[in-house]
């Protein structure tokens, strides 16, 4: 199992949503965040931002459906621009269900 981490623009973050639900991919957690990437925020006038608000989405899948979760998020949340986001797999050893004690997706 492995757990995708995807920071992208909130504004897209409904979009992203529903094309992750039409390729199955139903259960998620979805977070309001702050950061920065190379861009180093952005400067408005004289104001410079340092920290714009973003979007998390944390899925776990099986290994097997990495890939297209992937491509998935790359065609929804992708503008072409600066700040678009990014995905971030790591390994996920072990789930249990609070409710039940199971463990496994």
């Amino acid at each position: 199992m492995e757990m995708v981490r995807a920071i992208i623009r909130p504004n897209l973050a409904d979009k992203v949503v529903c094309a992750l639900e039409e390729a199955g991919f139903v259960s998620m957690t979805r977070s309001n965040v702050y950061g920065r990437g190379k861009q180093k925020g952005i400067k408005v006038g004289d104001v410079q931002y340092d920290e714009l608000p973003k979007t998390m989405l944390m899925l776990v899948v099986n290994e097997r459906d990495t890939q297209r979760l992937i491509d998935t998020l790359m065609k929804s949340a992708g503008t072409g621009n600066l700040g678009d986001g990014k995905i971030f797999i790591s390994p996920v050893d072990a789930i249990y269900t609070i409710r039940t004690g199971e463990s496994g997706l």
